[in-house]
């Protein structure tokens, strides 16, 4: 009886408490809410060793670096957060966010969804710099944004400027091709890059602006000089060829089904020269056709900025100079390229990741007893190696380990100091050693 009677008793404290809270809740005198949910959804630590972590609005579409501001895109917005302690510099309202210039001398591109126009803001303020009302697509480069415009039906130029100055290098007419191409860096007829799927496929940051642009054009594609600024060739190829502009020069792929199989072969020319072969190789396979798709090339071949990567008759991968048609690499069957730049490759075998350097011609660095689930990427900073839950930076020239983490969050950006991870909705910066 007496328990009984306790037992009420504790009831009653707990429901006139409950009672309390609610009426303070109700008039607004405290609400415990917020903080509540505050306290129950916090995340832990996405890794170890990190400078700081920033809890963000949603889950970002991408991360990249602009100078001292880490740039934040989501599905209809973009932030931006200081570099050194995540603190929020400022928001803006946009579809899409693409980094250009390099370094101190970046900028953050932005535009909407089938509107004309972009806009070219200060990273670490959101200033507007330059605004842009008639142009439909827009790539972003190290050393230039280039953008294509139309006034008309088939009045369509390209032009590029200057990210730091804002300053009009060139402009060439374009014809109608304006109604093919929109938004922020579209697909042009390159190299495919090779990247795990534990990076972010932007990791590496803009690259540089190519000696060629290619533009296609329903059959066609448009060669531009970007040196000069002007078209230099348009290339019509047949059904069975597939049309790269890769370092410098146009690789035709041609695939062709005879015997049950698929005989493939690449002719490299220059449009400079008057489409003169530079070089050609016969039983090359770029890998521009998928699986069950009977000989028909409907991707760009794999590689990295101007070198492209093939297999040979026999299965063995090779990295070929897509300038001059040098091999830089030629692996055995077990061999397995995971990624590669103009200056270096990595290479998996067993349980085993190298590092290959085409400017000495010998492996640099190694990385044993990583397994078969490894992905890796090449940044402008680091070498970024994955597997199984953890995220490896290694210097480029000797493989020095600059940061390892136990960690299922996923590399979106390198600085010179650093790499950005986001795991969901939590965003990070592990330190470079």
């Amino acid at each position: 009886m007496a328990s009984g009677g306790t037992s009420w008793k504790g009831l009653s404290v707990v429901a006139a408490a409950t009672v309390a809270i609610t009426v303070l809740a109700v008039t607004n005198v405290w609400n415990p809410f917020p903080q509540l949910w505050s306290w129950i959804s916090a995340s832990g630590p996405i890794a170890a060793g990190t400078r700081w972590q920033q809890t963000l609005s949603g889950s970002p579409q991408s991360v990249a670096v602009a100078g001292d501001a880490v740039i934040v895109e989501y599905r209809t917005s973009v932030e931006a957060y200081g570099l050194t302690a995540a603190v929020k510099l400022w928001s803006s309202d946009a579809d899409w966010a693409e980094v250009a210039g390099k370094g101190a001398n970046a900028v953050v591109v932005t535009g909407r969804l089938l509107t004309k126009g972009y806009q070219v803001l200060d990273p670490s303020t959101g200033t507007v710099r330059r605004a842009d009302t008639t142009a439909s697509a827009v790539w972003a480069y190290q050393d230039a944004i280039v953008d294509l415009g139309c006034s008309g039906g088939d009045d369509c130029r390209l032009t590029a400027w200057d990210p730091r100055t804002n300053q009009q290098l060139w402009t060439v007419g374009a014809g109608s091709i304006g109604f093919v191409l929109d938004a922020a860096n579209p697909d042009l007829p390159d190299t495919r890059r090779l990247i795990s799927g534990d990076v972010d496929d932007d990791v590496t940051g803009p690259p540089m602006l190519p000696g060629l642009l290619g533009l296609p054009h329903d059959n066609e594609v448009r060669v531009i000089d970007t040196a000069s600024g002007r078209l230099v060739q348009t290339v019509e190829p047949p059904r069975d060829q597939r049309v790269a502009v890769v370092g410098g020069r146009i690789l035709t792929i041609t695939g062709a089904a005879r015997d049950g199989t698929c005989y493939y072969g690449v002719v490299a020319t220059s449009p400079q020269a008057g489409g003169k072969v530079v070089w050609q190789r016969d039983g090359l396979n770029l890998r521009t056709a998928g699986n069950g798709s009977h000989c028909t090339q409907d991707r760009d071949p794999a590689g990295g900025y101007n070198v492209v990567l093939g297999v040979d008759p026999y299965g063995r991968e090779v990295l070929i100079n897509g300038y001059d048609g040098r091999n830089l690499w030629y692996g055995d069957k077990q061999s397995k390229v995971l990624t590669v730049n103009d200056t270096y490759a990595v290479i998996h075998k067993g349980d085993t990741v190298r590092g290959f350097s085409f400017t000495k011609d010998k492996v640099v660095w190694r990385l044993d007893g990583r397994g078969d689930d490894v992905g890796a990427a090449l940044t402008p900073h680091a070498v970024i190696v994955t597997s199984k839950g953890r995220a490896t930076a290694l210097s480029l020239a000797g493989g020095a380990v600059r940061a390892d983490v136990r960690t299922e969050a996923k590399v979106f950006a390198t600085h010179a100091n650093g790499m950005i991870i986001v795991s969901g909705r939590e965003m990070a910066y592990v330190p470079f050693a």
